[in-house]
């Protein structure tokens, strides 16, 4: 439940693209005229937006609103920036006068569109960004561009229906965390044992003692193997690493791991149980068999889940998108 990954998140642009630049191209055609208020000239100087009831609207319902300025038809910058942090509209007092002519958010915006998106670029703060601009005119002739920053991140968790989540994933993250400690202490547990019937096998006169007893050490060993990578497991994909659940790709990646750890300490745990009947113990020979055969099917299993869940995510991812740009429309 880590923050998206910059790899994650433009591919989750590049899969969205058309839709995230209709969601902002209907946010800068909702504004409209009243983009001119960033110039002081429909509201009040000392509060240039507050009294706007779009830009209230903006804030309050588009958390991923970074800036807010206006441009004239040369590229420079006629307002200050407008922050938008904490639902709340802050003139930051600086950017007035700028010459932004070589950005491309002005440079490619076209007479015929009056519209234009850039790509993702590294902001000021180090995140992924957009800007979008749009050409505003006035029945009486006035012109400017109306450019807003977005966080591309927090764009992409809006359009998901993900922001709620987020919000609670420091919860989850500490009883993943609980849970994953608890874990590792049972490995410390079965590994104090493991160390403890060592010693005593290393003591013991030759000839002595029980002949099974280094592969009920193995068997200590194994489970503490297996319950590591358990936690090992959950502690990476719940906490360490960026989990998308709206991708199925991510969920199947949990999957495979957790029975890859399972298929490992069966494996050796039928392979121990063969050596045990190989030394006269023939009644473990039937449980050896069973063991082995269980491994194959799990892993005839889980070939069949991995290829069946990649063509289904084909398929839902499309039908996704479709239903995401309905929304928007």
């Amino acid at each position: 439940m880590a923050t998206m990954s910059y790899l994650s998140v433009i591919e989750r642009y590049n899969e969205c693209e058309p839709l995230i630049n209709e969601l902002l191209a209907s946010l800068l055609i909702g504004i409209g005229d009243d983009g001119f208020a960033l110039l002081g000239v429909d509201a009040k100087p000392a509060s240039p937006c507050g009294q706007v009831p779009r830009f209230n609207s903006l804030v309050m319902n588009y958390p991923f609103v970074d800036l807010l300025y206006v441009l004239d038809k040369h590229g420079i910058q006629l307002s200050d920036d407008i922050s938008v942090k904490n639902k709340q509209l802050k003139p930051l007092g600086s950017g007035k006068g700028c010459d932004r002519s070589q950005r491309p958010y002005f440079r490619h915006l076209t007479t015929e569109t009056g519209f234009y998106v850039t790509g993702p670029y590294l902001s000021h703060s180090g995140g992924l960004c957009l800007s979008a601009s749009l050409v505003v005119r006035r029945a009486c002739g006035q012109e400017a561009i109306l450019v807003l920053d977005v966080d591309l991140s927090r764009l992409i968790e809006f359009m998901m229906g993900d922001s709620a989540r987020r919000r609670a994933s420091p919860l989850f993250k500490s009883v993943y965390c609980l849970i994953v400690l608890g874990l590792f202490i049972l490995v410390l547990a079965l590994m104090r044992t493991v160390v403890l019937d060592t010693a005593a096998l290393i003591a013991s006169t030759y000839g002595e003692g029980d002949p099974l007893q280094p592969f009920s050490i193995i068997i200590y060993l194994t489970l503490a193997l297996a319950i590591f990578d358990l936690g090992k497991t959950i502690l990476e994909e719940e906490v360490l690493m960026h989990k998308d659940i709206f991708r199925h790709s991510s969920t199947r990646r949990t999957i495979t791991r957790f029975i890859s750890t399972i298929l490992i300490a069966i494996s050796i745990e039928a392979l121990l149980t063969m050596f045990k009947a190989s030394l006269g113990e023939t009644q473990y020979m039937l449980p050896a068999i069973g063991m082995l055969v269980a491994v194959v099917g799990l892993l005839i299993g889980l070939g069949v889940y991995v290829y069946l869940g990649a063509k289904a995510e084909r398929i839902l991812t499309g039908l996704q998108l479709d239903k995401m740009g309905q929304r928007l429309k």
